[in-house]
């Protein structure tokens, strides 16, 4: 393997604090390195260092004979003209363009291309005339499923090297041979993808751990020494007091962030009936028809990712069960008791020249009041993020804001279009970890596979003919056909009298959602029991423990008499 680039000790700082500290990194062919961090960590400056568009404060680089490096931004630039003009013509051009669904915009203008068709361009270009090394920055951003399946192959089998920051934890796994994850200025190199990586950072915590308890055990040993009496002290050697009384002092690393994202919050009580579509149809004026007959029923606790190809309708469809959009045939109701939060992909429901906390406050609010503060704590807006302005965020903390504003409604209805667009994989797990407790119904557009293993258990895909139908086997068996493992079986399209299958499908999400309640309540019980020093209030909860075990066995037996019947 020839080496295309060597990083040696490179340092730079930030505004407020050091982003990359006597960083060391030989990117060689063949290597595809994963970059991974908080946001804010310094990914994206990495990047730039990589690429050579910012130079480092200390430290050296160096790029091999005739090593070029391609760069594809997280919002790319392209030069003016048409999108023909801006990639030329060729062959590969072409087939790139058709996988990534804009060969027929190569007579348009780069400046009339939307956002993520400028990035669906600027991938094109990039794999189509490639560099020695290329660097890409949050690649999958406004990709569908189809497109991000041509995107891992491209990476496969490209010859030189390739590093990229990217959100999906699937992707990742996929194609990387390292990870390097940037944590407060230090950087850890991990052999193997994103499992890899999760199996190191489990064993460097506990370490972690295990040395502060064992730089605990020796603070009480040396206090109980220092306390045996003033006579005894002044005979031992002063700096060993020096270094007890460090020892005392010394206090293990702050987190990146303090605490969890917390999101729990009370909310209004669902009906039977939640969501109830019925023959709606959608189009633009004359033009072809965006939604095209479907009928659907959403019920209290429903777990719904929905997929298609780009531009099938996706955004229109949820937009449909927001009632933000008005069908053109058909009804959409909602249950009298829905409160619904919708968490929008651009993020343009709020106004960008008002701050943080004017936002949170709302129209009537007094803004930095000490619940505000509180709420905005809870999503790491703390220090002078309040009192910045929307426009100023970066593209994740204007996604935690909007997370923030919705959730600040206490919905029982979650709408989230592309939630992991711009955010850090630590904020994504965590919001999955709140998703996977949270009762209400929660519908999901989403290209993030692994998100939508972790929070839905049912699919649909939106067509382009503007059919929705049901994905027998939910996004597990999706990825496993997309793949090639288990054949395509015809999907149902969703239909005004359901099947017996689809009945029996729904009796069994519901038992099995009854299951994993129950599960989750053992579990909690469990654990404050082991918590409880009370012995009398330990056998109150034992017995409790019990009985939603039988209870669990129960739920566990319906479930098993459904799926046998």
């Amino acid at each position: 393997m020839a080496i295309l680039l060597d990083l040696q000790r490179v340092s730079f700082e930030g505004s407020d604090r050091t982003l990359l500290r006597d960083l060391g990194l030989t990117i060689s062919t063949g290597d595809r390195i994963g970059v991974v961090g908080i946001n804010g960590a310094g990914k994206s400056t990495l990047l730039r260092i990589v690429a050579g568009d910012l130079a480092p404060d200390g430290g050296n680089i160096t790029r091999g004979r005739g090593v070029t490096v391609g760069f594809l931004e997280q919002i790319p630039h392209l030069p003016e003209g048409t999108v023909r003009e801006a990639l030329g013509s060729g062959w590969e051009i072409d087939a790139a363009l058709d996988r990534l669904g804009m060969l027929q915009a190569v007579d348009t203008q780069i400046n009339a291309l939307s956002g993520g068709q400028l990035k669906r361009v600027a991938l094109a270009r990039v794999f189509a005339n490639p560099d020695d090394v290329l660097i890409l920055d949050e690649p999958t951003n406004h990709l569908d499923l189809g497109a991000i399946e041509w995107l891992e192959q491209q990476i496969k089998a490209f010859k030189g090297a390739i590093v990229l920051v990217s959100h999906d934890r699937f992707l990742l796994d996929q194609v990387t041979t390292r990870m390097l994850e940037i944590d407060r200025g230090h950087t850890y190199t991990h052999a193997g993808g994103y499992s890899k990586l999760l199996e190191t950072q489990a064993e460097r915590e506990e370490q972690a751990a295990s040395a502060e308890q064992t730089r605990k055990n020796l603070a009480r040993r040396e206090l109980a020494w220092l306390r045996r009496g003033v006579k005894a002290r002044a005979t031992k050697p002063q700096a060993r007091i020096d270094a007890a009384q460090r020892l005392l002092q010394a206090t293990p690393e702050a987190a990146a962030r303090s605490g969890t994202l917390d999101l729990a919050a009370d909310m209004p009580r669902l009906g039977n009936t939640v969501i109830k579509a019925h023959n709606v149809h959608f189009s633009y004026n004359t033009e072809r028809e965006i939604i095209r007959d479907v009928t659907l029923e959403l019920g209290p606790g429903d777990r719904i990712g929905i997929v298609g190809p780009n531009g099938a309708g996706k955004s229109t469809f949820v937009n449909l069960l927001a009632q933000k959009t008005e069908p053109t045939m058909g009804t959409m109701k909602h249950g009298p008791t829905v409160v619904l939060a919708y968490f929008d992909q651009h993020g343009e429901d709020f106004d960008g020249s008002k701050s943080v906390q004017e936002l949170v406050a709302g129209p009537r609010g007094i803004p930095g009041s000490p619940a505000d503060v509180a709420l905005m704590k809870r999503f790491w807006f703390t220090g002078s993020l309040p009192q910045s302005k929307a426009i100023e965020l970066s593209g994740g903390e204007r996604r935690r804001l909007q997370l923030l504003l919705a959730m600040s409604k206490r919905p029982n209805v979650l709408i989230l279009d592309e939630p992991t667009n711009d955010l850090d994989l630590e904020t994504i797990r965590l919001i999955e970890e709140f998703l996977s407790e949270w009762p209400g119904t929660l519908i999901v557009v989403s290209h993030d596979r692994a998100f939508l293993s972790q929070t839905t258990d049912r699919l649909l895909e939106v067509h382009l003919d503007g059919s929705i139908a049901d994905v027998p086997g939910g996004i597990d068996a999706w990825i496993a056909r997309a793949a090639g493992v288990i054949d395509s079986p015809v999907a149902a399209t969703t239909s005004a009298t359901p099947t017996d299958s689809a009945s029996k499908n729904k009796l069994l999400r519901e038992a099995g959602k009854v299951v994993e309640r129950i599960e989750r309540q053992v579990a909690k019980l469990a654990d404050k029991i082991a918590a409880t020093p009370d012995y009398e209030e330990a056998g109150r909860l034992t017995k409790d423990l019990n009985a939603l075990r039988q209870e669990l066995q129960d739920a566990e037996e319906r479930w098993l008499a459904i799926s046998e019947s």
